[in-house]
């Protein structure tokens, strides 16, 4: 065994080294590619977006008004009677008819599905849901189903990034960033909300924040976001006609209770939604058959209450305003979270997002109300108490808490609103994460053993440095021993675990790495020189490279031990093995699980008693001598 001492290495050794160092120049240049990939999808799916609702408003005026028009209009308003229960009933056929012949992906409302790919299928979905899903979620929305074109718009955006993603050549990772791309820049397209979306790909998709994704993602929001400005208004997409005054410390204390009751609202819906569906599974009839009858089921609340057709964001902007009468808010409170719950349960294509605004918005009015009832000098306002109830609402379901508080600012443009939002969001997430195990948009997923990661922490590789871990003195072998001589000195070392060793010259010059498999293969004869059988590639890392860039060095190289050089000569100074990195992994590890005080009087005490004596032994035994 030798000590590592100084050793000059050859001009290949030190080439070798270099192509350890990260290949930032290429890096870029591969960022750059997907970053303009990633602006090409948005720009598509802007057109999209637009083309969705275009359909959406021909389907509706054809459907509840007999007209041929792509002009705006909602299905509250129709004069069919009773006739209008059996129009969300044909879609649900049609859509039914189109999961079982085309895709049943179209069914669902298109996040936890691109979750599920992401996480299992290496971000691959098929790409015929580019254009199934848009068109099956505007046959269900223009037929009276009570989605947002929001959740449709995403799953087309992810669809198309995947579907490109798969058409070139790149990693799996590169792909995944190409489907948040394309899912988000759908979101920002249709409300306006870059910001929004680049937190919704961090909190639901990406499950990673680095600038490889960071940056490819958010040139995609901004593109969705230009095209949005240009396609549907510069004005924000529930625009209110008044400022929202700041909020008092008594107001903004009433907001975070609302948050608390609104969370627990959240969880009950949540509950719903799935045991609605649950129920649809136990149904003797075929899953194609269950979207029509959620679909009748659609039809008779939109009769009895017609405000809970179609997407509905004319309702959002209602409740925002404080222009709807309590009896109606509470009316389309209920009646749209029991239509919504059927027709998502059914397995139809449409979204959550508006149905959860429009819920959540009216129960903060309602909320709101009887805060003033109650406490008249509060503070409270209806639309500051909607727009919390809103933002709640969706922090409280999705557990997406980041990007509840800045959707809310950015589709209104209340900056006023941010620390009631920032309290009533808080205490929704809070009481979902210790009462729900999933949210609405994970529990689809959980149920067939998918885990969707709910934190992300750095790296604790890529924090610690190689010179931090690696050991300074390790067995080297000289090129010039002979296997059977070196098998001999491993027989009488069984503690040595190294599958691969290190081999040097005689003047101690670094040559490359053989394995312990050459070593002990019988087909070579014993008088077989070590240097003989080193590998093509000389690897080699430096000291101030992380443990991640060892890690995916030795996995690419399948190696578990590897030399350190010096930046200035390139000499050995140390040996890094996978033991040592585990060991560090390990150690850091222990911060998150090891529970101990770091002041305590009683051990201090005992330090400096100790200390003491101490210092007098030393005292005595001068004196003695």
């Amino acid at each position: 065994m030798h000590n590592s001492i100084p050793i000059s290495i050859s001009l290949e050794a030190s080439l070798a080294a270099e192509q350890v160092k990260p290949k930032i120049n290429q890096n870029k240049k591969r960022l750059l590619t997907i970053a303009a990939l990633a602006i090409l999808v948005a720009i598509f799916i802007i057109f999209i977006a637009k083309f969705l609702v275009y359909l959406i408003n021909l389907i509706t005026n054809i459907s509840f008004y007999g007209s041929f028009t792509i002009s705006p209009s909602g299905p509250a308003y129709n004069n069919l009677g009773l006739w209008v229960i059996v129009i969300p009933a044909l879609g649900g056929v049609v859509v039914g008819l189109m999961a079982l012949f085309g895709s049943k992906a179209i069914r669902g409302h298109g996040i936890p599905e691109a979750m599920e790919q992401i996480l299992t299928n290496k971000s691959k979905i098929k790409p015929s849901i580019t254009y199934l899903k848009p068109i099956s979620s505007a046959i269900s929305i223009g037929t009276g189903g009570p989605f947002g074109a929001e959740g449709p718009i995403i799953a087309t955006g992810g669809a198309l990034g995947s579907t490109l993603g798969q058409l070139l050549k790149i990693t799996h990772n590169e792909r995944k960033i190409l489907l948040a791309a394309g899912a988000t820049a759908g979101m920002s397209a249709i409300f306006g909300s870059p910001i929004a979306a680049i937190f919704l790909a961090i909190e639901l998709l990406l499950f990673e924040f680095s600038p490889r994704s960071i940056i490819p993602v958010a040139l995609a929001c901004i593109t969705g976001a230009a095209g949005h400005h240009l396609l549907f208004g510069q004005e924000p997409v529930f625009a209110v006609n008044l400022v929202i005054e700041t909020a008092s410390n008594t107001a903004l204390l009433a907001y975070s209770i609302m948050g608390i009751v609104i969370g627990l609202i959240s969880v009950m819906v949540t509950k719903f939604v799935y045991f609605i569906e649950d129920s649809f599974e136990k149904l003797p009839v075929h899953w194609m058959w269950w979207p029509a009858i959620g679909g009748l089921a659609v039809g008779v609340i939109g009769y009895i209450s017609p405000h809970t057709l179609g997407v509905g964001y004319d309702n959002i902007t209602n409740i925002l305003a404080g222009t709807m009468a309590i009896q109606v808010v509470l009316a389309l409170c209920i009646f749209k979270f029991i239509s919504w719950a059927i027709a998502l349960g059914s397995g139809t294509s449409g979204g959550t997002l508006a149905p959860l605004l429009t819920i959540g918005g009216a129960t903060g009015a309602l909320l709101g109300s009887f805060i003033l009832y109650m406490f008249p000098a509060s503070g409270v306002t209806l639309p500051l108490a909607a727009l919390v109830g809103m933002s709640a609402m969706f922090a409280g379901a999705s557990r997406a808490f980041l990007t509840a508080i800045i959707f809310a600012l950015e589709t209104t443009g209340q900056s006023n609103a941010l620390l009631p939002l920032l309290g009533a969001c808080g205490a929704a997430y809070i009481v979902s994460f210790f009462i729900m195990e999933n949210t609405i948009m994970t529990e689809k997923i959980a149920r067939r053993g998918i885990k969707t990661p709910d934190s992300y922490e750095p790296d604790i590789l890529e924090q610690i440095t190689v010179e931090q871990v690696m050991a300074d003195t390790g067995l080297i072998l000289g090129e010039n021993s002979s296997i059977g001589e070196i098998a001999d000195w491993l027989h009488k070392e069984p503690l040595h675990k190294s599958n691969h060793f290190i081999v040097s010259s005689i003047n101690g010059e670094y040559r490359g790495i053989v394995s312990l498999v050459s070593i002990y293969d019988k087909q070579l004869k014993p008088e077989t020189l070590a240097g003989t059988l080193i590998k093509a590639k000389q690897i080699s890392i430096e000291t101030d490279n992380s443990l991640r860039v060892a890690v995916e060095l030795m996995a690419r190289e399948d190696i578990d031990v590897i030399p350190v050089l010096s930046k200035e000569n390139k000499n050995i100074i140390g040996i890094l093995s996978y033991h040592d990195i585990l060991s560090s992994y390990k150690h850091n590890m222990d911060e998150h699980t090891k529970k101990h005080p770091d002041i305590s009087l009683k051990r201090r005490s005992l330090k400096i008693l100790i200390k003491g004596q101490k210092i007098i032994s030393s005292l005595t035994n001068r004196q003695e001598k």
